[in-house]
């Protein structure tokens, strides 16, 4: 994953985002929702900076570099592990779900990623990302700000396809995916329901089986 310092120096701003946007925030989870496994099942996020998904989702663990953002994590119950996408401290074959959320536009290595990823994942387990798109209009607008922004200056946004062909690429298929986030940031002021599909939301959810 890319370099943490603005994560390091930045948590407290970084962890306000979620107070300022409430309604961005549900949507993306029950987004989210939609594609976890139900049930019993057993499941990580990989960057999980301060928790705030894996709390909402009942994720009970996963890693993240940055050690004040782990900190905030491990204050919210969550077993907030050191470690990098492209190198997880886990055994082979142990999940049933790796969840991603935002946290591949940080990657250094996305194709390494998905690799350690299905190493991880039980045979027919998912890996689930939540992104923003690049070619969507809240998208758009991070890339405009980009060099000016606190936090995006070094992220790299993708297309929901160039995911797919990267995951395609590292063991994965039989892709379903969904959308929110249909208005600009500030005009969200309540729940958006997630729509089958991708090209109209902002904030894409791709689910993918390792084959």
């Amino acid at each position: 994953m890319i370099k943490t310092n603005v994560f390091e120096k930045n948590v407290l701003e970084y962890d306000s985002w979620f107070k300022k946007y409430p309604a961005v925030f549900i949507s993306e989870v029950e987004a989210l929702r939609d594609m976890l496994p139900e049930g019993n099942s057993f499941g990580i996020e990989v960057g999980l900076g301060t928790g705030r998904f894996s709390e909402a989702l009942g994720i009970k663990e996963g890693i993240e570099p940055a050690a004040g953002m782990r900190a905030l994590a491990i204050d919210r119950g969550i077993e907030a592990m050191e470690g990098i996408a492209e190198r997880l401290p886990y055994k082979d074959l142990r999940f049933d779900f790796v969840l991603m959320v935002s946290s591949v536009s940080y990657f250094f290595n996305i194709i390494q990623a998905f690799r350690e990823a299905n190493r991880v994942l039980k045979p027919g387990g998912r890996l689930v990302i939540g992104f923003i798109e690049k070619d969507s209009a809240i998208g758009k607008f991070y890339e405009e700000k980009r060099a000016d922004s606190l936090f995006y200056h070094q992220a790299i946004f993708y297309s929901t396809g160039k995911l797919v062909e990267r995951l395609q690429e590292t063991g994965f298929g039989n892709f379903d995916f969904a959308q929110t986030l249909f208005h600009s940031l500030d005009e969200i002021k309540n729940f958006e329901p997630s729509k089958p599909g991708y090209g109209k939301g902002s904030f894409v959810v791709i689910k993918a089986i390792k084959k």
